[in-house]
């Protein structure tokens, strides 16, 4: 094989120089889609070299309207077991068994290959991956319980081909939640921050540095999610957070006061870079202009010696902006699927996701 390239590359290099010859001279007749736009490192724009040894090589999604779909899929996969070329950029095409978590490429020189061509409609696909009806509008709970991590390979992957128009016509519609819902996931971001605020010093008063340091690392991944929020990006789940988070415009001027927050030898000194963190997010708040300007400022807490930028303060304020009757009405301080868990079963299980519509009745 080749030397690495990125996926995303691969992939659309496999779509220009297999997929698409083959679609112009044997399937004149069937407007497609072509996409790679669902799991995997490599939708992120994140793989390296170690993603070859699974879920990674030249695959795709081929979407179809449901009456191409129901005359021809069968078909197409046929055809495409038979005839694809072994290797594209000297990458096999062919995936070895076992199949699970995205297969692993193995050169075959012998017919049938298993590709990797998904094959579908957009209903199916959409439906499957976002629990999401595209023939009509988007809820306010189906926005909620949309898992990020996949909201932000939709936006992170890269269309090949549409004639159609609907992947891309979806996929915008997509780029980022309703103005009303932003506003509610905001407020929840800030309630989630006023939950914790005061504990790191009160830990650390009893002499528990460990609970202190555990407090504190969440706040910090709370302030990221915040960060990720204001700049209107859908975050990837754990393993490319950071990674991701150090793409954002604000990540030069933070990362440097979280890493000192991380690594403080007592509460007193990471509360103190804390309140650096709580100043430079409240001044990014009111850059955004979504509410009216708010002091940043750090107080203590009551009358503890504990500062804190008072969060809630951020959270009322976003809540008495929202007009949607429907997201008005949605339970305070509760969120999105990805506020409520971090259970990775739970946000890789789509018909999981969608019974979570239940607390917001």
């Amino acid at each position: 094989m080749n030397k690495f390239i990125p996926g995303l590359e691969l992939s659309e290099r496999f779509f220009l120089d297999a997929v698409k010859p083959i679609m112009k001279e044997k399937f004149p007749q069937i407007a497609y889609a072509a996409a790679r736009l669902d799991y995997g490192s490599d939708v992120l724009g994140f793989d390296t070299p170690m993603s070859m040894d699974h879920g990674w090589g030249p695959k795709l999604s081929l979407y179809l309207s449901q009456e191409i779909y129901a005359a021809y899929s069968d078909q197409l996969d046929d055809y495409f077991s038979n005839y694809l070329p072994f290797d594209i950029l000297s990458f096999p095409t062919n995936f070895a068994e076992p199949y699970a978590d995205g297969g692993v490429i193995s050169y075959k020189d012998t017919y049938p290959i298993h590709h990797m061509i998904e094959i579908t409609t957009p209903e199916k696909w959409f439906s499957e991956y976002h629990g999401v009806d595209i023939n009509h509008p988007i809820s306010v709970k189906t926005w909620l319980t949309i898992p990020q991590q996949r909201l932000a390979t939709l936006q992170a992957g890269r269309v090949y081909h549409d004639d159609p128009g609907i992947i891309t016509a979806f996929r915008d519609k997509m780029r980022w939640y309703p103005h009303d819902i932003w506003l509610y996931l905001l407020a929840n971001q800030w309630q989630r921050i006023d939950q914790d605020e005061p504990f790191v010093g009160r830990t650390g008063s009893v002499d528990d540095e460990l609970g202190s340091q555990l407090i504190a690392a969440r706040l910090v991944q709370d302030l990221m999610l915040l960060g990720f929020l204001m700049h209107r990006i859908y975050p990837p789940y754990r393993k490319w957070f950071g990674s991701a988070f150090q793409r954002l415009e604000i990540a030069p001027k933070i990362l440097p006061i979280f890493q000192n927050i991380l690594s403080s030898k007592n509460w007193q000194e990471r509360q103190k870079h804390l309140s650096k963190a709580y100043l430079f997010f409240s001044e990014a708040h009111n850059k955004l202009g979504l509410t009216q300007i708010i002091e940043p400022e750090i107080s203590n807490f009551y009358d503890r010696p504990f500062l804190v930028p008072h969060a809630a303060r951020f959270a009322n304020a976003l809540y008495a902006q929202i007009e949607d009757p429907e997201v008005m009405a949605l339970p305070r301080n509760l969120g999105s699927i990805d506020q409520i868990c971090d259970n990775t079963d739970l946000l890789e299980n789509i018909e999981v996701c969608k019974k979570i519509k239940a607390l917001y009745e």
